[in-house]
């Protein structure tokens, strides 16, 4: 698209279905990688990802040529094929279905970063039921909560 030229910061948030901690650790940094190839072979920016063992933060730029819900299924779908043939658990690997994306100024871009990647010590202190409520309380997204992640209570 000629003389189009947007900048817009999206974090993206999704859970491993049933809220399992499924993503291990020694996991992590390979799995990083792989989510990062998608977005960057989807023409976007990644400024950060970070895996729980039972959800993931994604902070990128993305362009006026994507949906997000494109990108967010190349990901997940992408990552989910992945860890199925690497073997990492027992059985089948998915995300929950849906997502949620909050936007963010350039001056945000930095605190968002270290917020991601501050994801262990975070989880410490609140839970990702009270973490993920907090952000659609925070951007005034209306939600039923029959439509919200499944949670295990931690």
């Amino acid at each position: 698209m000629a003389n189009t030229y947007t900048q817009i910061y999206i974090q993206i948030v999704f859970a491993v279905k049933g809220r399992q901690n499924l993503i291990a650790k020694e996991n992590r940094e390979e799995l990083h990688k792989f989510i990062t190839g998608i977005v960057t072979n989807r023409g976007q920016k990644l400024f950060a990802v970070f895996a729980m063992p039972d959800h993931v933060h994604i902070l990128v730029s993305i362009g006026p040529t994507i949906l997000i819900s494109d990108l967010v299924r190349d990901i997940k779908a992408g990552s989910s094929k992945f860890i199925n043939d690497k073997n990492w658990i027992n059985g089948r690997f998915n995300w929950q279905e849906g997502y949620g994306a909050f936007s963010y100024s350039k001056r945000g871009v930095d605190s968002v970063v270290k917020y991601i990647m501050n994801q262990e010590e975070h989880h410490k202190k609140k839970t990702f039921k009270n973490e993920y409520l907090g952000l659609l309380e925070k951007f005034e997204i209306e939600y039923d909560q029959k439509y919200l992640f499944e949670w295990i209570e931690d």
